[in-house]
């Protein structure tokens, strides 16, 4: 009876299947992921935004860091190795021999399946005398073509190949083990042990440990969860918080300290150069002894804001560190934020809880625009509002040159390329209340849904649109101008007294018309009358006359029924009217839904706009705030939503519980730039709120006539009779 048995792979071909297998399995992937992109498409793309970000910090770095990374160069030598060997192992395993084939006595013999006895004894004493060890052949050969003709002529041979495909019978099932025998080997058996021990019980747990230990510091954010407790504190102790009090905290973030993050660095040059720093900044509250604020680092990283803010010249030693304060800043800030709203939706569900004032929100978000433009509060915003796209379009390209004589042609055409690529916001809001009858009705304690729609455009589009519009005005006052003026009208009095002629005539006119009708219904009354002898050419006459046959009637009708009538008819015009908006609020419904869908499903790239920062050393990305107040009590309706995708247009839905008293709010919608000064909108928002309806507590679903409330107690009793008989049968 055949058995099994397992062996380890002693001359390597097993070995070589599972390396092969291996290496694929990691080249292959790694070449999709790791690969570097074109190259060239990033130089591309770069050398677009040279004309309005080129004299950026972080166009300049990165610039200069495309050209000396060798980042690339090394990851593509290292898959071109791995594939490499891939390939060679390949071909080694094609020569490999094949071990484990059918058996096949035919093939051995050189003959093809069914041949005859006879043929198979010719072909066998052909092959005999010239495989033979005696006539100089080889051994091993002529044992498989004794094999093979013995299957072929013997009866229990031959039954053992078709039956088992083997002349001896069924043979051991081998399985080979894709390892090879030396690592099984009693010589090497401590060495592998050792290593074994060494991966699994010392690297493994090291490397997860550290992954661990690493993890639940950060929150999903990537932000300590130390500075988080950091801002919920200062933020719960001082609810109106000032600019200088906010850039005390945000650089009291452990980010900074070089004792829980590794990228800080604490110099020994720093003790010279940041008390000049802070000699030539002012007053900056040094001597605060607050914890953390008095701390080495916090104050460093302060100092390091601060001359950003300022635009001043730092040494080279420790711009590298302001460097990387600046761009911590912005999602520290964003941390902030939500910290923020966290503790006002807190104060909100729990009462008697203090919450951040708006301004300490909002003041968030100002130091956000003044960390990536490098500016201070009290600097002049460069942005444009609607007078200033005005003056700006009603200039002359030659006019406007003119005034920016004193810039070259480069400079001229970057600063207008600039502001031609500055963001242009048109906001549109739609408030309802979502899930209900009348949408339109907001009613106390509902929650109330504010559809914004965003759509973005650039500001030379806007400022192009102005001067068309601004050219069609001034060609309407080229207009005016032919026209005569009010004292060159000589028959001023003349054309007075004709125009009031005109009037009185036009007056006395319907009084005419209605006489004049009222003869007409005579006629038609008479012709009516007598149109017992009239032929039938004579009433198609008459039906010809549209507005005299429908007085006849009118006539013929009374004064009741043709109110009836009017009823009728603006009853059904208002059904229809009612059942199109039912429909378009069924559609609308429909396409809300759809949309809400889609957005579950659809992840969008947070790559919107590169933003024109001349001092942030990192590409910033334009995203914006958008959030519901009460501007009038100083506090959040809606919490702010983070608007990461907007690149051409974005909906965005913003909801809040409504007021628990009725009456009229007043609200404010507002987007604020992550990135720009003075870009912000405000938008007013009115809310009247009116009674919540009440509860019905006899509901016509549930009034259940008198005859099924009969039939379903007698059913009932029927079921108990029926159980209580049972149970005596069962006794």
């Amino acid at each position: 009876m055949a058995g099994q048995q397992f062996q380890y792979d002693d001359s390597g071909n097993t070995f070589f299947y599972f390396l092969t297998s291996f290496v694929g399995l990691i080249v292959i992937p790694a070449t999709y992921y790791l690969w570097p992109r074109d190259q060239n498409a990033e130089q591309l793309r770069l050398k677009s935004l040279r004309r309005v970000h080129g004299r950026c910090l972080w166009y300049r770095l990165r610039l200069l860091k495309s050209q000396q990374s060798i980042v690339p160069t090394l990851k593509k030598a290292a898959l071109l190795f791995g594939w490499a060997v891939f390939i060679f192992l390949a071909y080694k395993v094609s020569k490999l021999d094949r071990e484990y084939q059918e058996y096949n006595p035919y093939e051995v013999l050189n003959l093809e399946a069914g041949a005859s006895v006879a043929e198979i004894k010719k072909q066998y004493r052909v092959l005999s005398l010239k495989y033979h060890p005696d006539k100089g052949g080889d051994e091993a050969t002529f044992m498989k073509i004794v094999k093979a003709y013995s299957a072929l002529t013997h009866e229990e041979a031959r039954k053992n190949w078709e039956t088992y495909g083997n002349p001896d019978g069924p043979r051991v099932t081998s399985f080979g083990i894709a390892l090879p025998a030396w690592i099984v080997d009693q010589k090497n058996s401590m060495l592998v042990l050792l290593v074994y021990g060494l991966a699994f019980m010392v690297i493994l747990p090291v490397v997860v440990g550290t992954w661990w230990y690493r993890s639940i510091r950060y929150s999903g954010d990537q932000i300590l969860i130390n500075t988080t407790q950091l801002f919920m504190h200062f933020m719960y102790k001082t609810p109106t918080m000032n600019m200088k009090r906010l850039v005390m905290v945000l650089t009291a973030a452990f980010e900074f300290d070089p004792r829980s993050n590794k990228e800080a660095i604490i110099r020994p040059t720093d003790n010279i150069e940041v008390p000049q720093l802070i000699r030539e900044l002012g007053n900056i509250n040094v001597k605060k002894k607050e914890p953390p604020f008095c701390y080495p680092y916090s104050l460093k990283a302060r100092v390091l804001v601060l001359t950003h803010l300022a635009r001043m010249e730092v040494s080279e030693t420790i711009e590298e560190d302001q460097r990387f304060v600046v761009k911590k800043c912005p999602a520290l800030l964003q941390e902030m934020i939500n910290v923020g709203c966290q503790l006002t939706m807190m104060a909100t569900s729990r009462g008697g809880f203090r919450a951040p004032r708006l301004t300490s929100i909002e003041n968030c978000m100002k130091l956000t625009q003044m960390a990536v433009q490098g500016l201070q509060e009290r600097a002049l915003p460069f942005s444009f509002s609607l007078s200033h796209t005005r003056s700006l379009s009603l200039l002359k390209d030659s006019d406007r040159r003119n005034m920016l004589r004193f810039l070259g042609e480069e400079k001229y055409d970057e600063v207008m390329a600039v502001l031609g690529s500055f963001p242009s916001i048109t906001m549109e809001t739609k408030l309802q209340v979502l899930d209900d009858e009348d949408s339109n009705n907001i009613t106390a304690g509902s929650i109330v849904t504010v559809t914004v729609t965003l759509t973005r455009k650039r500001m030379s589009i806007f400022l192009c649109w102005c001067m068309f519009c601004t050219i069609c005005y001034l060609q309407q006052g080229d207009a005016t101008k032919n026209k005569p003026k009010v004292w060159q009208n000589k028959n001023k009095g003349a054309k007075k007294a004709a125009k009031s002629k005109k009037k009185k005539l036009t007056k006395k006119r319907p009084v005419s018309q209605q006489q004049g009708k009222g003869d007409k219904a005579k006629q038609a009354n008479g012709n009516v009358a007598g149109t017992v002898s009239a032929t039938k050419e004579e009433e198609e006459e008459l039906s010809d006359k549209g507005s005299e046959s429908d007085e006849v009637e009118g006539n013929k009708d009374s004064p009741s029924e043709r109110d009836e009538e009017s009823d009728k008819q603006s009853d059904a015009e208002a059904d229809e009217v009612t059942g199109d908006d039912e429909e378009q609020e069924w559609e609308a419904l429909q396409q809300s839904i759809q949309r809400r869908d889609r957005a579950l499903l659809e992840t969008k790239s947070k790559i919107t706009h590169p933003v024109y920062s001349l001092c942030f050393p990192e590409e910033k990305q334009e995203w914006w705030w958008l959030y519901i107040a009460d501007r009038k009590e100083q506090t959040l309706v809606s919490m702010p939503y983070h608007v990461c995708t907007l690149k051409d247009t974005e909906e965005v839905e913003l909801k809040f519980p409504a007021p628990s008293k009725m009456g009229n709010y007043q609200y404010s919608v507002i987007l604020r730039s992550d990135s720009y000064m003075g870009l912000d909108q405000i938008k007013p928002l009115k809310l009247e709120v009116h009674e919540a309806k009440a509860i019905l507590d006899n509901h016509p679903q549930w009034d259940i006539p008198e005859t099924e409330e009969e039939d379903e107690d007698q059913e009932e009793s029927d079921g108990i009779e029926e159980s209580e008989e049972d149970d005596e049968d069962n006794d």
